[in-house]
This record gives C-alpha cells, structure tokens and sequence, in this order.
C-alpha cells in the first residue's frame, strides 16, 4: 500500500540540479532535461529603504548599466560562491518556481554544484539558501566531479582522470580516479576576469570606459589566447570597440586589433595555465601516464576562449580538448547524479531536509 502510495505522489515530485554559477545559473529535471540557464543576476529598485524585486535572470542583465540610480543589477554570485544571501535566495526561489511551475506542492529534492575547497561556512551558506528558496532534500556535489560525470569519464576506474572547469568565478581543476578526487585546487580567476581585464585595458590604455556587457561581447567574439590557423579570427583582425570618454564623457570609438586584445588576456590565462601546472605537478607518478594518454578535458562557458586547449597543450606538454556542451556539462553531471542518487551517493558532499 505504500509503496503504491509512493509512486502516485511521485509523480508531483520533480527533482532538480543546478549548476549555481557566478555569471549563469542552470537548472535541469530529471524529467525534462535542461529547463533553465540564465544569467546569475537580481534587478531591484531602492523604495524607501526597502528593495523592489524588478526581474531575474535575462531580463535583469539586460538591465545593467542601462538604470537609473535607484535601480541596481546585483550579482549574488561572486567567486563561486554566495556574496548577498537574500539576492541568491530571491534568484534561485524564482529560477526553482519557474521550473517547478505547478508542482510547488511538494519540495523538490535537489543537487547544487559547488566550487572545490570552499569552507564550511560557504557549503552551510549554498545550502541553507536552498531550503530557503523552498527546496526539500538538498545534496552538494564538486563542480569538478560533476563535471566529469557530465563529460561521461570513467571516474570509477582505477586510471587518472584530468578536469578543468573553468566557469565565470572559479577554475576548478581534479584529478579524479576510483571515484574520488586525488589531487584539486580551485582559484577564483574565470571568465569573468577575462572580462574585467578588457575593461581595465581599455580605460588604462585608452581613457574608454567600458560596461560589463559590451567588454563581455567582445571577450566572446574576439577574445583568444592563441591563434591558429584555422581560426575565424587572426593576429590582425580588427575590432572597433565603442565606449564612454573619460576624460570628455562623450561616445567615442577605437579600433584596436585581436594581438592587443590577446595581450589583455594573457594574465589572466597564465594564471589558469600555472593552477594546471599546481595540479599536474601534485599528481602521483602512477597516473601521469593515464593523463598524458587522455589528456585534460576541458569544460565551463570560460573554456571558450579560443586556443586555451592549444595553449595548455603548448605549455604543459599534455593533450587538451574541449567537450561537446562545456557551458552545460557541469549541469548535465548534476542531473545524473539526481537520477540515481544511490548510485553516485559517494560523490556527495553535503546534505540537509
């Protein structure tokens, strides 16, 4: 009788993971596949002290740098983890509504993803914010392990596994094998300050100040960090970038070409490559040459930077590929890990109802 009772009110059940990010969030169910990715983003109006939900998600990035001053675009998420605890509980009650839609009957169960060595403070922040915004059963899993789940790698044999995952906050990086994580390190330097250094070059070279998004456009069109010869942009491709004066205030536009862009990029690349080389570095000599044999993989939308695989190969001297869905691999990890949460239970790292 219970078990049949079981069954019927699993049906109004949905179970969610979500891949809770500083620049996007998404959210998979376990019956419908990927529901949700938005930017991680919270626009609100100052009303006498008080603060005026205005939008969540795409409509509340539109909003950025485009309001007046009692309007602020608030990114909860910095660095991978939970900056404004309200904003983050605002955002992910209505990103867990939107994909629940009728079913907010019951609670549901969920898997956030969440960045490797965060304390215990920041795990207890991800998920009290969760029980907050009306989820059940909450489970925390590695954005690194998700990810090589989401990458389908064999993280149960007896061989080394490499992941990168280089998201908007954090660069995660494991090496996994016999389903746990042998060597990681995470550092807070991701494609949002790939985004910052084109802001910072052009007011410090050219007097342009730029806004988030337009510096965020350009990154994605025009951004590398090697350049091949199969590449839709070269050396001497031109890019005309328009901003704001700061000397004058007026609209002003400057062409510049991809080498020069490429040069503001270069520190923040280099710091990812010398995390990579940290972890290569701590690796047990057994499984060097499972690494070198399947090289690194490469996940996250700040993988995207064209030639970063070719210059970790470059630089390291190991193999270096990107998969097939990086900006979605982490969450499709996450979502296997909620369909058979007996089977990955292990992987866990957190839980509270």
């Amino acid at each position: 009788m219970k078990g049949g009772l079981d069954k019927v009110l699993n049906l109004f059940k949905k179970d969610l993971a979500i891949d809770l990010g500083t620049a996007n969030t998404l959210v998979y169910t376990k019956k419908n596949g990927m529901l949700i990715r938005e930017p991680s983003v919270v626009a609100v109006r100052n009303n006498n002290n008080r603060q005026e939900i205005l939008a969540v998600g795409e409509e509340a990035k539109k909003m950025i740098g485009r309001t007046s001053g009692n309007i602020l675009a608030i990114r909860p998420m910095k660095d991978g983890v939970i900056w404004d605890f309200e904003m983050t509980a605002v955002m992910l009650s209505h990103f867990i509504s939107k994909a629940c839609k009728r079913k907010r009957l019951f609670k549901p169960r969920t898997v956030i993803c969440i960045p490797s060595g965060v304390t215990s403070v920041e795990k207890k922040s991800v998920i009290d914010v969760a029980l907050q915004a009306k989820a059940g059963e909450v489970y925390l899993i590695e954005e690194s392990m998700a990810a090589a789940i989401g990458a389908d790698m064999p993280v149960s044999n007896p061989a080394g596994n490499m992941i990168v995952d280089i998201g908007g906050g954090t660069t995660d990086i494991a090496i996994i094998s016999l389903e746990g994580i042998v060597v990681s390190n995470s550092i807070r330097v991701a494609g949002d300050e790939m985004t910052e250094a084109i802001i910072h070059h052009m007011k410090n070279n050219y007097n342009i100040l730029l806004g988030e998004n337009k510096a965020e456009e350009i990154k994605i069109n025009f951004g590398s960090a090697f350049f091949t010869n199969y590449s839709e942009i070269q050396a001497d491709t031109r890019v005309d970038i328009c901003g704001r004066d700061a000397m004058t205030g007026l609209p002003k536009t400057i062409e510049i070409n991809c080498e020069e862009l490429q040069g503001a990029l270069a520190s923040t690349v280099n710091q990812i490559v010398s995390a990579v080389k940290v972890v290569l570095d701590q690796t047990p000599a057994e499984l060097c040459g499972d690494i070198m044999d399947k090289g690194i993989v490469m996940t996250g939308g700040g993988s995207l930077l064209r030639g970063l695989d070719k210059t970790l190969s470059n630089r390291l001297g190991v193999p270096a590929y990107l998969v097939d869905n990086p900006l979605e691999c982490t969450a499709i990890g996450a979502w296997k890990v909620v369909q058979s949460l007996d089977k990955y239970n292990r992987f866990l790292i957190g839980f509270k109802s």
